[in-house]
């Protein structure tokens, strides 16, 4: 396989514009006659338009190719102080100087102003060394002014703009746990109304259900009426277990819209803000939908959906909380029994890497892995959890059809 280079985003259009300028100065300067080293006559003044001319070259560059332009950058000054100079070149090497520290690679943002410093230092001790007058450190502080002075501003702003962009990061990233451990909480307390409805009021119905058929199927007064005896008492005591459970839930959306329930539709929003919040930690996260798709594939009930979502959530957030660096890969798959009579299970499998991983762990209490076995046993479904060798994997199958779904 051939090498791909690497295309270069077109000039900035303020540096074409400050390119422009810069040599327009330097034209006006040299033709007024208005030179840096004006006793220099090693070579004739034109000369000084060349370097002039390369410097120009390089700015509109000064962002795309930050370590291009200062090396030329760097030969153009240097060849400017062998002709009568022109102060416009000096200045446009102040800025190719300035932007390889703002818009370079971090190692090189990081060496320049110690390398510019040092060379301000020895240029200054080896003025003083050779022209033995006070007047000589005037070289080193002008060496220092062209080099190490933008070096170092570069350098400043870089190091703002950093911490503003890591701040920045930490805060939606606490904003996105947080959400995430909202929605965990509003989860978990509709899962224990779940489990009380199923406990406290599917017993009743149950027995409803049993005893109008008795009543339906013995022809016996005395049978009929103590059916509907108990019927009735069923009735009430459920009525009475589902108006709780209704005021439960009034009383906790009170002042709030109604929120619609997610489904597996809204994995792929769920990935992408699971996948901003850890890039900073090194996670990257993959989903692999290979359900059959309409009409080869049936649509999945509500609950079902609801169950796999959440299963998919909790999961991502352990791997925010606890995964090493790596991916974290999400893969639904959907198969059918024999003659396809009962649609199937539904497999929820989520691999995130185990290991030790840079900064402090979230503790866990490990409440997610409980509520996660309860959706897929309240569905009729198993689930398994925990470490193979170096992948922490989360498996939850559960019934595709919703006739499969326990009372």
């Amino acid at each position: 396989m051939g090498t791909v280079t690497p295309k270069i985003p077109p000039p900035h259009r303020d540096d074409v514009l400050l390119a422009v300028i810069s040599v327009a100065a330097g034209l006006l300067l040299w033709s007024l006659g208005v030179y840096s080293s004006p006793g220099r006559d090693l070579l004739p003044d034109w000369a000084a338009l060349v370097p002039l001319g390369v410097l120009g070259a390089m700015e509109p560059l000064r962002r795309s190719a930050p370590r291009v332009t200062l090396a030329v950058g760097t030969a153009g000054v240097i060849a400017d102080q062998f002709t009568v100079g022109n102060l416009a070149s000096v200045v446009i090497f102040t800025d190719l100087m300035y932007a390889a520290v703002v818009y370079g690679k971090p190692a090189m943002a990081r060496r320049l102003p110690v390398t510019t410093g040092l060379i301000t230092v020895a240029v200054a001790i080896a003025s003083v060394a050779w022209l033995r007058t006070p007047q000589a450190l005037m070289i080193g502080v002008i060496t220092g002014i062209v080099s190490f002075g933008p070096a170092l501003t570069g350098a400043t702003l870089r190091n703002h703009r950093e911490a503003a962009v890591a701040a920045r990061l930490r805060a939606e990233q606490t904003a996105l746990l947080a959400e995430m451990d909202r929605a965990q909480a509003v989860v978990a307390e509709r899962a224990r109304m779940a489990r009380e409805l199923h406990d406290m009021v599917a017993n009743h119905l149950s027995a409803i259900a049993i005893h109008s058929t008795a009543a339906l199927s013995i022809d016996s007064p005395a049978t009929s009426r103590e059916a509907l005896g108990v019927i009735r008492e069923n009735s009430v005591q459920g009525l009475a277990e589902m108006r709780r459970l209704i005021g439960l839930l009034r009383d906790a959306g009170a002042g709030q819209e109604a929120v619609s329930v997610p489904s597996l539709d809204g994995l792929a929003t769920l990935l992408e803000q699971a996948r901003a919040s850890g890039a900073a930690s090194g996670l990257e996260f993959v989903l692999l939908d290979e359900r059959p798709r309409p009409p080869d594939g049936e649509p999945l009930p509500a609950p079902v959906e609801l169950a796999a979502y959440r299963i998919v959530q909790e999961s991502l957030t352990n791997a925010l909380k606890h995964a090493a660096p790596g991916t974290v890969t999400v893969r639904l798959t959907r198969d059918h029994a024999e003659g396809g009579i009962d649609g199937g299970m539904l497999t929820v499998a989520v691999d995130s890497p185990y290991g030790e991983r840079p900064g402090p762990r979230a503790p866990g209490s490990g409440a997610g892995l409980i509520g996660m076995r309860e959706r897929t046993e309240l569905l009729g479904g198993e689930f398994r959890a925990g470490r193979e060798e170096t992948v922490w994997r989360v498996r939850a199958a559960l019934p595709a059809r919703e006739k499969a779904v326990r009372a």
